[in-house]
């Protein structure tokens, strides 16, 4: 599929429709996590960001409509497609007038997917501009954060472009949304995409778009990212890993501020306020000949260096309990804080996964924590995960080989959020191979 990886929730309590429909979504390389029923697909919903929901019309307890309308309540923007077995008329009128974004009757392919997520992927990309209130969940006492939020204020409404770095999990998309939010733009798109996740055509496709026909599996034409944003703001996350050949058409593009969309023959005049972030040394990598020296020029204008979390200790009681007070809401908990000696060790962390590392940790406490107080026992901090030898990988214990795989292929699976083929190519096999593993790991525990 000629778009970012969206994250899409599949709700169906058919074992195997739910594998069929997460193999099609992992084919167009989307992240995917499934719900049996509407009560806890809406549990999901209220805890992660979704970009799309797929749900089966018939359900246990709650059925698809139900679970339109719930949605609807809860986010108008987040887009729904209902799914039934049968062509069910009066069903599907009920349902557009519900708000969902289509209705399809199953058996459906790849291709049918992939039209009708490009029909709304505009209104995907959109979401943010129609739910934006300009406020910002960047949550710091720290001085040097509080200066680079005053100085993104201060220059939110130029059209200069706008330079991010710092390690993963230190808030780059939040502080890109941050300038967007305080400039001028703010009522308009904020479209991000990530250079990473992409190799080199389907980027160019992704950024530029692409006219009908102009290459195999390009079934109508298609916006790019930088059309979608026009007049708002676009955001390149990770440019450090896009293309060094891909580099120099966007060059072109930031100079001329026009795009040619893939099989085109008018350039397309957009407007856009450019942010671009990355994780990676960036001087090195121009040393490297992995980025543009002349690139880089061009996007670091106003550049901002976010500090890691170990450098803002002072922030973790704050994050803390503002943590706490978002998965009390989320998980219908009532934890009040935490003990000193669970706070002592929140504070003495390495927290090499920064901000996103320390809210995963509090969710965990919270709904770990069995009393009002979260105490060390509900962190899991222990001397396995607080190490900093070896790189920061964790400890594992002695594994037969076969052990060593199936680990392997589930680590890497969780880390893909179970896009198979991503984690084929990580794994360095093919999606066959991945699949007649899982199949043999699931005969072994259903034998047991």
């Amino acid at each position: 599929m000629e778009m970012t990886r969206k994250k899409v929730l599949l709700v169906n309590n058919d074992a195997n429709d739910q594998e069929h429909l997460s193999e099609l979504f992992a084919e167009l390389r989307h992240h995917v996590k499934t719900a049996v029923d509407g009560t806890s697909a809406f549990q999901e919903i209220a805890r992660n960001h979704f970009d799309l929901v797929i749900t089966e019309l018939d359900l246990p307890s709650m059925d698809g409509l139900e679970l339109l309308r719930s949605i609807k309540a809860y986010n108008k923007f987040l887009p729904v497609i209902i799914t039934s077995a049968g062509a069910r008329v009066q069903e599907a009128v009920k349902a557009m007038k519900l708000g969902a974004s289509d209705f399809l009757v199953k058996p459906f392919t790849c291709e049918t997917i992939d039209l009708v997520m490009s029909q709304i992927s505009s209104d995907v990309d959109r979401m943010d501009s129609g739910k934006s209130n300009g406020k910002s969940d960047i949550i710091t006492e720290n001085k040097e954060m509080n200066r680079l939020l005053q100085q993104a204020r201060e220059i939110a409404d130029s059209q200069a472009s706008v330079f991010i770095q710092g390690e993963s999990g230190t808030g780059k998309e939040l502080f890109a949304r941050y300038i967007h939010h305080h400039s001028n733009r703010r009522d308009k798109p904020f479209v991000a995409i990530n250079c990473a996740a992409l190799p080199e055509t389907l980027l160019e496709s992704e950024l530029f778009g692409h006219e009908k026909g102009s290459f195999t599996g390009a079934f109508t034409r298609k916006k790019g990212k930088f059309e979608l944003a026009n007049h708002g703001t676009l955001l390149l996350d990770e440019i450090s890993e896009m293309d060094y050949h891909l580099q120099s058409k966007l060059l072109r593009v930031l100079q001329e501020g026009e795009i040619d969309r893939v099989g085109g023959v008018e350039p397309i005049a957009v407007d856009i306020r450019v942010i671009a972030t990355t994780n990676r040394d960036i001087k090195k990598q121009i040393e490297c000949a992995n980025f543009r020296e002349d690139l880089y020029y061009r996007l670091n204008v106003v550049p901002f260096l976010l500090p890691p979390l170990r450098e803002r200790r002072g922030d973790i009681p704050l994050l803390a309990n503002y943590f706490i007070e978002k998965y009390n809401r989320i998980d219908k908990r009532a934890v009040k804080g935490l003990t000193q000696e669970a706070m002592t060790s929140l504070l003495q962390m390495p927290w090499k996964g920064n901000v996103r590392e320390f809210e995963n940790i509090v969710e965990r406490a919270v709904l770990m924590c069995d009393g009002n107080f979260i105490g060390e026992d509900a962190l899991c901090v222990t001397e396995k995960n607080t190490r900093t030898e070896n790189a920061g990988y964790p400890y594992m214990p002695l594994l037969s080989l076969k052990e060593m795989e199936k680990s392997s292929i589930f680590r890497t699976l969780d880390h893909t959020n179970h896009n198979r083929t991503h984690a084929a190519k990580i794994l360095g096999i093919s999606v066959r191979t991945l699949r007649n593993k899982l199949n043999e790991y699931r005969s072994k525990m259903e034998a047991q």
